[in-house]
């Protein structure tokens, strides 16, 4: 059977024109952060040896078991790609080897180029629950981001085409497919039944790939380096995949001094003349963290008994209401995200800096912010969007 149109097999790596495309985008812009980084401004490196190993080890897709999470604060709007500036140019140009990320659709992604130079560039479109009712830990874009910390077959195979709607090609459309391939072997996904985007976990050498989230959702500047509390989406992606995936915490500084919120014009400017630090961590997932497996252990169980009440078992990345919104199901997702800040908070403590206040990882703490979503907040931090 024809494995680059049959539903059941789908085809191991995006064309060739894709896969080039994308390799040269993420070198040019790999190498430009990289001279801004190190011959505009001052940077920092620690850990980088021990990252790469990991990287090293992930090289080939099929030697991959698990996928990869990093997770960090988020000090500026151009921390992604900025931090990436500190890989050789040699991990660069890897798409298959390199993070996947997540930006806010309704800024990122509003037209046609946008979308297919954010796609080239690894990027999935999120909604954002305070500006849109699609946002939240279960759309579709998470199940995707799931998917690609699994390893397939799915439950459910892909099949080409699968958008809710048949793609848009006027150019303000945000619609995006892989233009060099044919309709048998386009696979992509919707946010929200209208809009159609590739779907990368639809191809086998991205299963078990890498993703980079920023869990407090939006940028944090305060001037004694503290983190906001951290969202709940990254729990489902240590939680859900068949094996528990490699967790390596990062620790940013600097980089808000580059694009600080509080900034005059020219405001789109990055500033240069500055010092960075980018702090690497110790891997606290795999097969050697307790915390983690237990905490999946846990959640094996709930779904076993989700499977049993509901006479059936879902695919990949797709949730019950009760795996959803059940008491138990949502205390394992806020213990899984309290130990990830823990786990950067680690980082920032070998880092030097002092312990920061047990409220600041608190939602509770963050509501006495009110409605203001940026600018600058009653306890002196500056916020942005992301």
């Amino acid at each position: 059977m024809d494995t680059q149109s049959s539903p059941a097999s789908p085809p191991t790596q995006p064309s060739l024109p894709w896969r080039i495309a994308s390799s040269m985008l993420m070198g040019f812009v790999g190498h430009n952060s990289r001279l801004f980084m190190f011959i505009a401004n001052q940077t920092e490196v620690h850990g980088l040896e021990g990252f790469l190993r990991t990287l090293d080890r992930r090289e080939n897709p099929a030697w991959r078991r698990r996928g990869l999470i990093t997770v960090s604060n988020h000090t500026c709007v151009l921390d992604d790609p900025l931090i990436w500036a500190v890989l050789p140019f040699s991990y660069q140009i890897d798409p298959r080897n390199h993070r996947w990320g997540l930006a806010a659709h309704d800024i990122c992604f509003t037209n046609k180029l946008f979308s297919f130079l954010l796609s080239l560039g690894q990027t999935l479109p999120t909604h954002r629950l305070a500006h849109s009712p699609l946002g939240g830990i279960f759309q579709p874009t998470m199940t995707e981001a799931v998917r690609l910390m699994s390893r397939q077959p799915f439950t459910t195979p892909y099949s080409s085409q699968t958008s809710a709607s048949p793609v848009e090609y006027s150019l303000p459309s945000p619609d995006i497919t892989d233009p060099f391939s044919s309709p048998t072997t386009t696979y992509t996904y919707s946010t929200d039944g209208i809009d159609s985007f590739p779907a990368p976990s639809a191809y086998k050498n991205r299963q078990h790939s890498w993703i980079h989230i920023f869990p407090e959702g939006r940028v944090h500047q305060h001037p004694l380096k503290t983190m906001r509390y951290f969202k709940w989406g990254i729990a489902r992606l240590i939680l859900e995949p068949e094996e528990c995936p490699d967790i390596v915490p990062m620790w940013i500084e600097g980089s808000d001094q580059i694009m600080h919120e509080s900034r005059r014009w020219p405001r789109f400017l990055p500033r240069i003349n500055k010092r960075c630090g980018i702090w690497f961590g110790d891997n606290v997932g795999g097969d050697g963290s307790a915390i983690f497996n237990e905490l999946r252990r846990k959640w094996r169980n709930l779904v076993e008994e989700d499977q049993k009440k509901e006479g059936r078992s879902f695919a990949m990345g797709v949730l019950s209401d009760g795996l959803k919104y059940g008491k138990e199901a949502v205390e394992l997702r806020e213990e899984c995200t309290r130990q990830i800040r823990e786990a950067v908070l680690a980082v920032r403590r070998r880092r030097g800096l002092p312990e920061e206040d047990p409220k600041a990882g608190l939602v509770e703490t963050w509501r006495e912010e009110g409605g203001k979503p940026s600018g600058k907040m009653k306890d002196e931090s500056w916020v942005g969007e992301v």
